[in-house]
């Protein structure tokens, strides 16, 4: 029994999981505002007839999020706050039979292809020429930017492939125009995103053509910052390296998930790639593009990791000195290639071995940030909390990496601008500066 009155055709979309997910959540949002449905995201309000959750199911951790958000509205359904409820995204892609039998009170699951059925069922139309034109959850000057679809990488441990099937890019013209719409809105910072960046065009074009769609990107007009996330080490195209040393707004920051150093657990991972190749990778991208900030992200705890991979892998993480690092524990994920093997590390051993990761990888951080201290960066200003403005240097993405903040008692800065700031003070992963005198 309804408790209030509910708006009509006013939908709150909530968002789970990754950049991916906000990217396919926006243009979920852009369909239905041009549907005229009311729409919000993550609204707190209890108001809206309808609510649609973009779920996550990569890993435990993020599965269970998505499925406690979906018994917290199902049971907000049984209280008469929300009419509809619809699930969409990768845990539903990969679980649905399960979930309709578990959470009957969804109207109705979703895979992640599934967007003009979910359309349909909201009585809506899919606009196939809203190309480009979605609603930002992020603040206006930068965005999420999907280049393709998928993964046809067979890493044991991975279940996106499950859930988001084989690579699918988006052909250049399209994503051309996507980033003009961006940038008329006032977008200035694009960070392109894909399950892997390099293997964009292979399908489409029978070749990687990252280097050829960062060119094109590079020259729309206002697109001050070009941002590469989430590249595969084996077979990277060496040819992007000389396009991101042309052109000055493509930035100098490569996100590049590398996920273990020794050659056994790269083989159990089915990377395609030895520890001296990845060593060899690391040291072409530095050497090639000076200055360049170099971010990754490893696994803990993998089935077979022996003490003296741990260790090898903290001697690697000592030695390569990456700008950021970030550390996840193995979750053991059925239909995988690793399901097979036997989950053998006990979960402490993998959360400790994490802490021993970024342990070493805090000092790292402090020393390469306390060598910025008297220098001057471009830095875009992403919000104001408290007393601070807060902004990024071109070495720093939002949400996982440092941040620059500038008092703003004795500084003025606009949200969405650039500003030059000089550093005054390094922490282990934040920077303090001030305007540039």
């Amino acid at each position: 029994m309804k408790t209030k009155t509910l708006k009509k055709n006013k939908v709150n979309v909530i968002t789970l999981g990754c950049s991916k997910n906000i990217y396919d959540s926006e243009v979920l949002m852009g369909q239905l505002r041009a549907n005229k449905f009311e729409v919000e995201h993550e609204s707190t309000k209890i108001d809206s007839e309808i609510v649609i959750i973009n779920t996550c199911g990569f890993i435990e951790n993020a599965k269970q999020e998505s499925i406690d958000t979906i018994l917290a509205y199902a049971n907000a359904k049984k209280n008469g706050e929300v009419d509809k409820l619809y699930v969409t995204g990768c845990l539903s892609e990969r679980y649905k039979p399960e979930l309709e039998k578990e959470i009957p009170e969804v109207d109705s699951y979703f895979g992640t292809r599934d967007l003009p059925k979910l359309l349909k069922t909201l009585k809506a139309d899919y606009k196939h020429e809203l190309i480009g034109e979605r609603i930002l959850t992020t603040p206006q000057h930068f965005a999420y930017f999907k280049i393709a679809e998928g993964c046809d990488r067979p890493c044991s441990f991975c279940a996106i492939p499950l859930m988001r099937g084989k690579h699918v890019s988006v052909p250049i013209e399209q994503l051309v125009k996507q980033a003009k719409t961006l940038v008329k809105s006032g977008t200035k910072e694009l960070i392109l995103i894909a399950q892997d960046l390099t293997y964009y065009g292979l399908d489409i074009y029978k070749k990687r053509n990252l280097a050829e769609l960062l060119e094109q990107l590079a020259n729309v007009e206002g697109a001050e910052w070009i941002r590469l996330h989430y590249a595969y080490p084996s077979g990277f195209p060496l040819e992007v390296l000389d396009v991101m040393n042309r052109y000055k707004n493509i930035c100098n920051y490569l996100d590049m998930p590398l996920q273990h150093i020794t050659d056994n657990m790269l083989t159990k991972m089915r990377r395609g790639i030895t520890k001296q190749k990845t060593i060899d990778i690391v040291n072409t991208i530095r050497d090639k593009v000076q200055g360049i900030a170099m971010r990754t992200t490893l696994i803990t705890g993998f089935p077979g990791e022996a003490e003296r991979d741990h260790d090898e892998m903290l001697q690697w993480v000592a030695d390569t000195k990456f700008d950021r690092l970030g550390c996840f524990t193995y979750s053991h994920e059925e239909n995988t290639h690793a399901f097979n093997f036997d989950d053998d590390v006990p979960q402490e051993i993998k959360q400790s071995r994490a802490e021993a990761v970024m342990q070493i990888q805090q000092p790292i951080s402090h020393a390469l940030n306390e060598q910025k201290i008297g220098k001057t960066f471009k830095v875009l200003i992403d919000r104001k909390e408290g007393e601070y403005f807060i902004g990024r240097t071109e070495f720093d993405s939002p949400e996982v990496d440092n941040e620059v903040l500038v008092k703003a008692t004795s500084n003025y800065l606009r949200i969405g601008d650039f500003a030059d700031i000089t550093i005054t003070k390094a922490e282990e992963f934040d920077l303090i500066g001030e305007i540039k005198k």
